[in-house]
């Protein structure tokens, strides 16, 4: 099971784009369906994305089912980092799942809830310096699409976070099956780092 968080002003592409990838895979996948992705959020209840773009999620972070995979979206993400309960889940699940992601400034969430955090991270390229600034313990890396730190994988900004769920797919099913997925989409993936 894998999720992808969803908040007030969540960037939209930060949740639609990797739900789009691993979707896809598993509707191109020709051994079964390797991922079954939903949205969740702090409750269950129609919520404003970025410019007010409307979304359901699936679940809430008071009953879900069990998660293998944790993707957390970038936004306005300020508000969410002051939410005790959020906080808490997210360090919960962080600390169960195979593989925690964020795209875009969903790295500050992670951040906040594991304040033990040091790895190689990215962001969006505008928020690299409050990130340093922030969370003096990460290695920011600039001018990257993703950062691979083996349990936390981080993308830079917004669009990024396609490429990210491409090497994802790939490094949690296979090469071909990302590749696939990125000819279905029609998306030509920056493959590189």
């Amino acid at each position: 099971m894998l999720t992808n968080t969803v908040y007030p002003d969540a960037e939209v592409l930060d949740f639609s784009g990797p739900f789009e990838v691993f979707s896809t895979a598993s509707r191109m996948c020709d051994d079964g369906q390797p991922f079954s992705v939903f949205l969740l959020a702090e409750v269950k209840t129609l919520i404003a994305a970025r410019a007010g773009f409307q979304v359901q999620p699936h679940f809430s972070i008071y009953g879900h089912p069990p998660l293998d995979v944790l993707i957390i979206s970038g936004g306005v993400h300020t508000h969410e980092m002051e939410n005790a309960e959020v906080m808490a889940w997210i360090q919960r699940q962080a600390e169960s799942v195979i593989l925690t992601a964020t795209v875009c400034t969903g790295i500050f969430l992670l951040a906040k809830a594991l304040p033990s955090l040091a790895c190689k991270v990215s962001t969006h390229w505008e928020d690299i310096a409050s990130l340093r600034e922030m969370f003096t313990d990460l290695d920011v890396v600039e001018g990257v699409r993703w950062v691979d730190a083996g349990k936390v994988v981080s993308s830079g900004g917004i669009s990024a976070g396609i490429d990210m769920s491409l090497y994802l797919v790939s490094k949690l099913h296979s090469m071909s099956l990302a590749e696939k997925t990125a000819r279905q989409m029609e998306f030509d993936w920056t493959r590189k780092l």
